[in-house]
């Protein structure tokens, strides 16, 4: 009865959002062994009720609008999704545009563009914390906001 238990309390995890094997396991490990755990996480993974890949597909459409593509792809893998698995999440779901992606983070968060070195820093750091690559920042901030876009 134990693994009933178990698979209870993964669906009720499950139906409140999408967790990851990893997360599962984590979230499991207090209430039975290790082995049970495995078998009802297989078990759900072989009727679709777990699914890592969808994880990282819902993962990504929630936080894209507001991060860039290393955080998120650094995230998922930190949820124990597999490199790969958090790349190919992050292509489907955000598209090739990361530059604009930054520049509507930079604009909900900043009205005009840096006037001086402390400001730009400023600027740099807020969309770097972000996951934005170093090369999109600079796109973004040295490119004179253009409004009839």
């Amino acid at each position: 009865m134990p693994s009933d238990d178990l698979k209870a309390r993964a669906l009720r995890y499950l139906a409140r959002r999408e967790h990851s094997r990893s997360e599962l396991e984590t979230k499991l490990a207090a209430y039975g062994e290790a082995d049970a755990i495995k078998q009802v996480l297989d078990r759900m993974d072989e009727l679709g009720l777990q699914s890592d890949a969808r994880f990282a597909e819902s993962f990504v459409r929630s936080r894209g609008a507001r991060l860039g593509r290393k955080r998120l792809e650094h995230e998922l893998i930190e949820r124990g999704i597999a490199p790969d698995a958090a790349q190919a999440a992050c292509a489907a779901e955000l598209g090739t545009d990361e530059p604009a992606r930054a520049r509507a983070v930079w604009a909900k968060k900043f009205a005009v563009p840096p006037e001086d070195a402390k400001e730009w820093a400023r600027q740099a750091r807020f969309l770097s914390t972000r996951g934005f690559s170093s090369e999109v920042v600079r796109q973004v901030l040295k490119e004179p906001f253009d409004e009839s876009a």
